[in-house]
């Protein structure tokens, strides 16, 4: 098996070892760090148990492999200890009974502490929500959640200046951890290109996303795509919601009226298969050339609920040709929420925002006749799946991408 050096910064030190190129972090800190405190769990991404910070954010060590972290500053249970929030968390998990056999606790306090960092408003409502990714089979949640909500309290009644510099730092973009903390986790992965020329790429975000993102609403993946036809004519079709329907693999409008619709949109990627219903609205600037469809449903076979806005604009780039920047901007809860930060899962979303823009330059190229319903877009999940792993790979052994 080839061996590759890994390099990381963990709870502020440097640690350098061989490793198996497909070694996965947990695996690596427990293994060759000799840090078990990093507990593994599911070992499919979905307990939690495994959670720590990279570069501030929480990851699921146990699906991210050590070499794609090479060079990023990680942060384990023991690796907390001049942490101000975490100090408060520790004392409030005591005193509220919030661990029994203690399996899932370290990963439970990471998630914690980045609610309590990134949500100071959160109410018990928020809270279960952004836990949903931990799963506990001891305790039943309420000594969990009456910790963290005591901790949020203490907080609004008496706010401490470490805990506010460290949200400071965060709102700021400068990052939330005391190793200078970054926003999203695995944030300098290039997205994935089409081979049509609409590469999903990185785009600036949009003020109304990024209202949303200062207030904690969510996870935020950034894309886009170029079309080889005037910005006019690419706004008229982005703001009629049938033909924008069509382009987007398995979504299907059931009740259109102005600027609301009702529908389904059905998901399939490796072990996730959903079909949520529900509605959203599009509020659109004209002049601006921008939008935000906002919409929320409901899955029938997991219940779980899905929230988001997905924000484009429009820029000429020439007077035939007009770049697409879109923000997604969602949050999961149930039993799905655990797929929700996956970064396999961000970049299976930014592939699906270059295959739209490959359907929206096809149906300008080929509108459908007058009273002709637009045809519905294909979608081949097996096929996307392994483009994008494949894609994934290669990225990580720099061999194009």
């Amino acid at each position: 098996m080839a061996m590759v050096q890994v390099t990381l910064e963990v709870n502020g030190k440097r640690v350098s070892h061989e490793a198996p190129a497909r070694m996965h972090l947990g695996d690596f800190l427990r293994d060759q760090a000799r840090l078990t405190g990093t507990h593994l769990g599911c070992e499919h991404g979905v307990c939690g148990a495994c959670t720590v910070l990279v570069d501030g954010a929480p990851v699921r060590s146990c699906i991210s492999f050590a070499v794609a972290c090479e060079g990023r500053q990680v942060t384990t249970i023991e690796g907390y200890d001049a942490d101000p929030i975490m100090q408060r968390l520790r004392a409030a998990f005591t005193r509220h009974h919030a661990l029994q056999c203690g399996y899932c606790t370290p990963g439970m306090l990471a998630t914690s502490r980045d609610i309590v960092l990134r949500l100071p408003q959160a109410d018990e409502g928020r809270v279960r929500v952004e836990l949903s990714g931990n799963l506990c089979r001891c305790t039943g949640y309420m000594g969990i959640v009456a910790a963290v909500m005591s901790v949020l309290a203490e907080l609004r009644a008496q706010p401490d200046p470490a805990v506010d510099a460290l949200r400071a730092a965060l709102a700021q973009g400068r990052g939330a951890a005391p190793e200078a903390v970054r926003q999203a986790a695995f944030a300098g992965f290039t997205p994935v290109a089409d081979g049509a020329g609409a590469a999903a790429k990185p785009a600036p975000v949009p003020a109304a996303a990024q209202a949303g993102k200062k207030e904690g609403r969510g996870s935020q993946i950034d894309g886009g795509f170029t079309v080889p036809f005037p910005a006019a004519e690419v706004w008229a079709f982005m703001v009629d919601l049938p033909a924008l329907a069509s382009c987007l693999p398995g979504a299907s409008i059931e009740e259109h009226e102005g600027d609301r619709v009702k529908g389904k949109i059905a998901i399939k990627f490796g072990p996730m298969s959903a079909a949520f219903n529900g509605a959203a609205r599009l509020e659109r600037d004209d002049a601006a050339m921008q939008a935000v469809f906002r919409g929320a449903g409901q899955d029938s076979l997991s219940q779980s609920r899905a929230n988001g806005d997905i924000t484009y604009r429009l820029q000429a780039l020439s007077p035939g040709e007009t770049q697409v920047d879109v923000n997604l901007l969602y949050s999961l809860q149930g039993p799905l929420a655990q797929f929700s930060r996956s970064g396999l899962v961000q970049d299976f979303v930014r592939r699906m925002i270059a295959d739209f823009g490959n359907n929206v330059t096809a149906r300008l190229r080929r509108p459908a006749a007058a009273g002709e319903a637009p045809v519905q877009a294909s979608f081949n999940p097996t096929a996307m799946f392994f483009s994008v792993l494949w894609a994934r790979i290669k990225r990580w052994f720099g061999r194009g991408g």
